[in-house]
C-alpha cells in the first residue's frame, strides 16, 4: 500500500478564503451608539474599554453577538424557529465577517431549588452513571441516584386482543428514583408559622387574620372563610373542632356561594402557598416580603439531612463513599478521589469526569462543591461555571464574548483567567472581552475604547489600536490606565466594634473577629476564602445593617430609574397638587397611559416565527401619556418632559424656583452622588449596564435607615475613573457617621481603607481563617498574605 505523496505548491498569492480576517461593523446605532464603525481582527483577543454606560455592551452584546445568534437561528426550519426566542436585527448598516458567537455573560444561573453546580455542569449525570455501575449494593439505573426523579410504582389490569380473543392481564411497573420523598429533592422543608397568619384567641368576625391586605370586608379573602359554612365565624379559632380546623387549614378547593356569587373556598395553608410563596421573593413589595420572612421557616430536611436523596440512593457506596458524600466534597478533593479509582470498565467515563473536575480547579472554582445551589453563585462564579464547558471544546474559529470575566476575582486569580482567555485565542478563536481591569486590558492584541462619557455623552469610538497606543492616547481610559491609589497617610479611629464570635458558616473555621465601626473597613481574600459567609452570614441581625449585594435588579421595560427609586411618587403628587387632579393621571402604568400603546411608548407587532417589530406609537409619539395629561404643567414642563430630563437637569429643576420639591430633590441628589447624573429619569431599566444597575441599587439603599452599610464588590462594572468617584462616596458615607464594610478585590479600594480584614490563606477548606487584621500600610509592610503582596506591588512599594 503506497502513501499518497503530497506536493505543497506554495503560490505567492494568498488564498481568497484567508482574506476574511476581519469582523466589520459599520453604522451601529443600538441604544446610545452613534453610527459606530470598527474593524476587529479575527483569531485575536480584543478588549472593549470605556466608562460605565459608554456603549461597550451595546456594541459587543447588542450588535455583534445578537446578530450572530439571529443568523444562526434563521438556519433552522420555520417549525423549530417557532419554539425559539425571536430576535430583531440590530440597528446597524453593515455587519460583515461574523462567526458563531458563544456568549459567556454574568447572568445568574436559574435559582430553581433543584439546580446545583453538579446539575448545571453535567457532572452529576456522570457521577450517577458511575455509581449505577460501581456502587455496592447495586440499586438500579442512573436515575436511582437522581434527586429530580421520584420513585413511582403502579399496578392494574390491561385488556389485550390475542388470537381473536379479548384477554385481561395484570401488569405492574415501578420507577426507582433517588428523590427524597419528604423534601421532594429540595434538601429543605418549609413550615408555615400559623401564629403569623391569625390570632387564635379571636373569631373571624373579630378580625383574627393578621395577613397583609386581608381586610374584614374583603370579598375574596376573609368573607369566603367567614361565610363559607365550613367554620363558625363567631367562634374563636382555638375552640374549633378537629374537623373545623382541618377544613379551615387544609380543605381541597370547593365551590361556595357568598352573597349569591360563586367563589372557590380552599384551606388557608394552600391559599397562602399559592398567593405568596409561589411568587419570587425579590419581586414582592417590602411589607409582603417581611410577612413572608416572618411566616415561613425553612429547615434542613430531617429525613435526608439536606442531601436531597432517598435512603436507598445513599446506601450504595464506592470505597465507602456514597453519591451524597461525593457531591458534598470540595471539587478539588473529589477530583483526587476520582483519580484514585482504577476501573477499566468505566475508564472513558472516569477520564471525562476527571477532565471536567480539573477544569473547575484550573478556573479557580475548586473550592465549590457539586451540591452548592446554582442560585447562590455570584455573577463572577456563574460566568466561570459556564466557561468550563468551553475549555475542552474542540471548536475553533468561533467568537467567544465575555462580560467582565475578572469580576469577583482576587488579583492573584486574574493571571489564571488571563491565561484561559489566551488559550481560547490560541486555538484559533476570536475572543471579545468587555473589561475595566488594567491587568486584563494589558494582554489584549487590539483595544477599542468607547466614550468619551456615559449615556448620551458616550457611544463613540475614542480609540482603536494597541495597548501601547491606548496608554499614549488622551482618552479617559488612557489617562487613568496607570493610575495607582496611594495608601492613606492617616486613617480614621474606630468609634466602636461589631463583634462576630464563633462563625462557622460554610467554610469559616470558628472565626472570632471585631469589625471596627465608624470607619471604612474592607474585607479581602481570594475568591472562596469566606468573605461573604463572614459578612452576610455571620453579622448579627440586630446590628441594623443595610446590605447592598450583587443580586440583579428585576424590572421590565416599563420600569425606569424614576419608578425604581421611588422618585416618581413625589413628582406625581407635585403635578397633581399644582393642577388639582389625581396623581394616578401622571403614571404611564395607570390612568394617564396612552390608550393606543398602553403606556409603553412603542407598539409591538408579533410576526410569528419572524422577529417581532417595535414601532414608536403614532398617537403619543413615544411619550407614553394621553394628550390630555400632557396639558398639565408643573414649573413650565409636562410630565413627559420631566421624565426625559437627565438626573443632573432634574436636580436643578426640582432644587429651586416654582418646581422646588424637596422629596424629589433628595432622591436625585443620591443618584448624582453615585455618578448617575447622565441617566434620563424615564430610561427603561432593561437598557442599563451592569455597573449602572449596581449604583442605582446603591442610591436606593442609601435612603434606608441604618448605621452599618455592607457593600458587596461595589466596583463591579466601574471604569477606573468611576472608582475615584465611588471612593469619594464611601468617604462621605463614613464622614456622615455611618460605618461602611466593603467586600472588595480592587486594590484602589483596599489602599483607601481605614482597616482591612484579610481571609484565607486559600479557598474552600484551605481558607475560612483570618490571616490579617490591621491598616493597609501594615498589610503592605508585612507582605505576609497574597493580598499583601499584590497590594504592595500595586502601590509600588
Amino acid at each position: 500500500m503506497t502513501m499518497a505523496t503530497r506536493t505543497d505548491t506554495q503560490s505567492s498569492a494568498p488564498h481568497v478564503a484567508d482574506s476574511h480576517d476581519l469582523i466589520r461593523v459599520h453604522g451601529a446605532r443600538v441604544n446610545n451608539l452613534k453610527d459606530v464603525s470598527v474593524e476587529l481582527p479575527k483569531r485575536r483577543l480584543t478588549v472593549f474599554t470605556g466608562v460605565s454606560g459608554s456603549g461597550k455592551s451595546s456594541l459587543v452584546f447588542g450588535t455583534i453577538a445578537a446578530e450572530s445568534q439571529r443568523l444562526i437561528n434563521e438556519t433552522y426550519s420555520a417549525f423549530v424557529q417557532g419554539f425559539m426566542p425571536t430576535l430583531a436585527r440590530p440597528e446597524v448598516d453593515v455587519l460583515d465577517g461574523l462567526t458563531t458567537a458563544i456568549i459567556v455573560d454574568q447572568q445568574r444561573m436559574g435559582a430553581d431549588p433543584r439546580s446545583t453546580v453538579g446539575t448545571a455542569t453535567d457532572v452529576n449525570a456522570m457521577l450517577r452513571i458511575l455509581f449505577s455501575r460501581l456502587g455496592q449494593p447495586h440499586i438500579g439505573s442512573p436515575q436511582a441516584f437522581s434527586f429530580n426523579v421520584a420513585s413511582i410504582s403502579g399496578a392494574g389490569a390491561v385488556t389485550l386482543e390475542r388470537a381473536g380473543k379479548t384477554m385481561r392481564e395484570r401488569r405492574s411497573f415501578s420507577i426507582t428514583g433517588g428523590m427524597c420523598p419528604r423534601c421532594e429533592g429540595r434538601g429543605a422543608v418549609n413550615d408555615i408559622d400559623l401564629t403569623q397568619l391569625y390570632d387564635d384567641s379571636k373569631s373571624l368576625a373579630e378580625g383574627a387574620f393578621t395577613i397583609p391586605g386581608w381586610k374584614s370586608d374583603s370579598f375574596w379573602t376573609v368573607r369566603v372563610y367567614a361565610e363559607s359554612g365550613f367554620v363558625d365565624p363567631n367562634k374563636p379559632i382555638r375552640q374549633y373542632t378537629k374537623k373545623e380546623l382541618q377544613d379551615f387549614l387544609y380543605k381541597e378547593p370547593t365551590k361556595v356561594k357568598v352573597d349569591g356569587v360563586n367563589l372557590t373556598y380552599e384551606g388557608l395553608i394552600p391559599k397562602i402557598q399559592k398567593s405568596f410563596l409561589s411568587k419570587d421573593r425579590e419581586a414582592m413589595q417590602p411589607h409582603i416580603r417581611e410577612f413572608v420572612d416572618r411566616a415561613v421557616t425553612f429547615t434542613t430536611c430531617p429525613e435526608c439531612d439536606g442531601t436531597r436523596l432517598s435512603k436507598q440512593a445513599r446506601s450504595s457506596k464506592i470505597e465507602g463513599i456514597n453519591i451524597a458524600d461525593a457531591c458534598a466534597m470540595q471539587i478539588s478533593d473529589l477530583a483526587e478521589w476520582i483519580r484514585g479509582l482504577d476501573e477499566p470498565s468505566v475508564a472513558p467515563l472516569l477520564a471525562k469526569l476527571l477532565h471536567t473536575l480539573d477544569s473547575f480547579v484550573e478556573i479557580g472554582l475548586g473550592y465549590l462543591s457539586l451540591e452548592r445551589p446554582a442560585g447562590t453563585l455570584s455573577g463572577g462564579e456563574a460566568q466561570r461555571v459556564k466557561m468550563i464547558r468551553h475549555l475542552g471544546s474542540s471548536l475553533t474559529d468561533t467568537t467567544y464574548v465575555f462580560d467582565e470575566p475578572t469580576i469577583g476575582l482576587h488579583p492573584h486569580d486574574i493571571q489564571r483567567m488571563n491565561d484561559l482567555l489566551l488559550r481560547l485565542r490560541d486555538k484559533g478563536n476570536t475572543v471579545l472581552v468587555v473589561e475595566h481591569k488594567p491587568e486584563t486590558i494589558a494582554i489584549a492584541d487590539h483595544v477599542v475604547d468607547l466614550g468619551p462619557g456615559a449615556g448620551t455623552a458616550g457611544g463613540a469610538v475614542c480609540f482603536e489600536g494597541t495597548v501601547e497606543g491606548l496608554r499614549a492616547s488622551g482618552t479617559i481610559t488612557g489617562r487613568h490606565f496607570d493610575d495607582r491609589a496611594a495608601l492613606k497617610e492617616t486613617v480614621r479611629k474606630p468609634t466602636g466594634t461589631l463583634e462576630i464570635r464563633g462563625a462557622t458558616r460554610h467554610n469559616l473555621q470558628d472565626v472570632d473577629v471585631d469589625i471596627p465601626l465608624g470607619v471604612l473597613c474592607v474585607v479581602t481574600g481570594v475568591a472562596g476564602s469566606g468573605k461573604s459567609s463572614l459578612i452576610h452570614g455571620s453579622i448579627p441581625a440586630s446590628a441594623g445593617v443595610v446590605s447592598v449585594d450583587q443580586a440583579p435588579i428585576r424590572g421590565s421595560r416599563r420600569s425606569n430609574p424614576a419608578t425604581y427609586t421611588g422618585l416618581l411618587d413625589p413628582i406625581r403628587k407635585a403635578f397633581a397638587k399644582a393642577n388639582g387632579v389625581k396623581p394616578a393621571l401622571f403614571s404611564a402604568n395607570s390612568e394617564g397611559a396612552c390608550p393606543n400603546c398602553n403606556g409603553a411608548g412603542v407598539i409591538y407587532t408579533d410576526l410569528a416565527m419572524m422577529a417581532g417589530v417595535a414601532t414608536t406609537c403614532d398617537e403619543c409619539e413615544g411619550k407614553r401619556f394621553q394628550a390630555s395629561v400632557l396639558e398639565y404643567h408643573f414649573g413650565g414642563r409636562d410630565i413627559s418632559e420631566v421624565l426625559a430630563m437627565s438626573v443632573t437637569e432634574a436636580e436643578e429643576f426640582f432644587g429651586a424656583g416654582e418646581a422646588r420639591t424637596p422629596a424629589a430633590h433628595a432622591v436625585l441628589n443620591r443618584l448624582a452622588d453615585v455618578g448617575l447624573g447622565y441617566l434620563s429619569l424615564g430610561q427603561p431599566l432593561t437598557t442599563l449596564s451592569g455597573g449602572e444597575r449596581q449604583r442605582l441599587k446603591l442610591a436606593t439603599h442609601m435612603a434606608e435607615k441604618g448605621g452599618v452599610y455592607v457593600l458587596d464588590e461595589p466596583t463591579t462594572g466601574l471604569h477606573l475613573a468611576d472608582v475615584e468617584q465611588l471612593l469619594g462616596l464611601l468617604d462621605r458615607l463614613v464622614d456622615s457617621g455611618k460605618s461602611v464594610i466593603v467586600i472588595e478585590h480592587h486594590q484602589a479600594v483596599m489602599a483607601y481603607a481605614d482597616w482591612i480584614v484579610d481571609l484565607g490563606p486559600g479557598a474552600g477548606h484551605d481558607g475560612g481563617r483570618i490571616v490579617f487584621e490591621g491598616t493597609p500600610a501594615d498589610l503592605v509592610a508585612a507582605r505576609s498574605t497574597l493580598t499583601g503582596e499584590h497590594l504592595a506591588a500595586y502601590v509600588g512599594t
